[in-house]
């Protein structure tokens, strides 16, 4: 797995002429507040609604920006060799009749999605599948000296989907930005939880639950992947939960932060993934490791180092690949902020330093659970920046 993961990254380095150079040491501390310009609209989802009916605004109102994201995607599909086509077909002709397998509420939202935009269902699924295998994220849970805990992550998405040689950029990426939105999930009028997420996209990469919990998602390279827990579903086996409806589903029904740590390590998954789960209270931290069928590790801030934890794509006890150290300048960056000066503004700076900040960074999301708060902002790396 690493094998390929090194043959491909290192052709991109190449072919975008870029020369990987050591983090040289030195943290942004004046990136906060970004420009007015990163600031992403603000959507509510009435969860009241019939599920057909609660993305209708999200569907009309992005069709043309996901029809255009999605046909990208299938010209990338359709590239792979012997089997492109092939996939393809199946695609538009067999994908739909997947989506009523699916759970509620999720396969009539995908299905109105579809309907109100257009575009076809099979693709609908399509560009809902992808987000459960390609998501490449930093993500931080710190408390201050008083007690009080923030979440921040950076969502990087679009790994090996396309290379724009002309921009220097990665062309899913680059599609997405503009997609970037809050959504606020809201039953009888009052808000269950919050998302920073995609147009589009029914499932929850990061997200909060005022006075509960905050929660990330972060993808976990393992040999078996996502792909195997996808390939088994389409196949008839489905006992396990898609990781980004898991996510959702918990922050619809978690009540406390126990609660929500139990259901994310016993829940059997689509794909392995890291869980990085906030609370309310001091200590109230933990990166979750979860394979298909069972937890690997839950590793609690307390253990971390005391003031903070912080995942990107690799197992904590384990070094990460060494053309894809993020881990590393992120530390040392929290570190030289110190406890004493933590704040939402300096995690955002944190963030906001290369390679933490690279090509792929869609958006930084800034949450607190105490307060329900959610700040998103999209990103976007000046060059010279890292791919990945």
């Amino acid at each position: 797995m690493y094998v390929k993961i090194i043959t491909i990254l290192i052709f991109v380095t190449v072919v975008s002429g870029f020369v990987l150079k050591p983090f040289d040491g030195k943290c942004v501390t004046d990136a906060y507040p970004p420009k007015s310009s990163t600031t992403v609209p603000n959507l509510t989802i009435n969860l009241d609604l019939p599920a057909h009916d609660r993305w209708k605004e999200v569907a009309i109102k992005y069709k043309d920006s996901m029809k255009s994201l999605i046909g990208d995607l299938k010209k990338l599909v359709g590239s792979v060799p012997v089997v492109g086509d092939l996939i393809i077909k199946i695609i538009d002709n067999e994908f739909e009749k997947i989506i009523p397998t699916l759970p509620a509420p999720y396969a009539d939202e995908l299905l109105g999605m579809a309907d109100y935009s257009g575009i076809n269902r099979g693709e609908i699924l399509l560009y809902n599948i992808f987000y459960e295998v390609f998501t490449v994220c930093t993500s931080i849970i710190a408390e201050d000296k008083n007690g009080e805990l923030f979440h921040a992550r950076n969502l990087d998405f679009g790994l090996f989907m396309g290379w724009d040689l002309k921009k220097n950029d990665w062309a899913i990426t680059e599609a997405l930005r503009p997609m970037i939105m809050n959504l606020d999930f809201q039953k009888n009028n009052k808000t269950v939880f919050k998302s920073a997420s995609f147009a589009g996209y029914i499932g929850v990469l990061s997200g909060v639950k005022p006075g509960v919990i905050s929660l990330t998602l972060n993808e976990r390279f393992q040999l078996k992947g996502g792909f195997i827990g996808i390939i088994q579903w389409l196949l008839g086996q489905r006992t396990a939960k898609w990781s980004s409806f898991l996510t959702r589903d918990t922050l619809t029904s978690a009540t406390s932060y126990q609660m929500a740590k139990t259901e994310l390590s016993k829940t059997e998954l689509l794909a392995p993934v890291y869980f990085i789960l906030g609370g309310t209270k001091s200590k109230e931290g933990c990166v979750i490791t979860r394979s298909l069928n069972k937890t690997d590790n839950i590793w609690e801030m307390s253990a971390a180092g005391g003031w903070y934890i912080l995942e990107t794509n690799y197992d904590h006890w384990l070094p990460p690949l060494f053309i894809d150290d993020r881990r590393t300048p992120a530390t040392l960056c929290m570190n030289e902020l110190t406890q004493n000066n933590l704040t939402m503004a300096g995690l955002y700076n944190v963030l906001s330093t290369k390679p933490v900040l690279n090509k792929l960074t869609t958006y930084t999301a800034l949450m607190q659970a105490k307060s329900g708060s959610l700040e998103t902002h999209i990103q976007k790396c000046p060059d010279p920046c890292w791919p990945w």
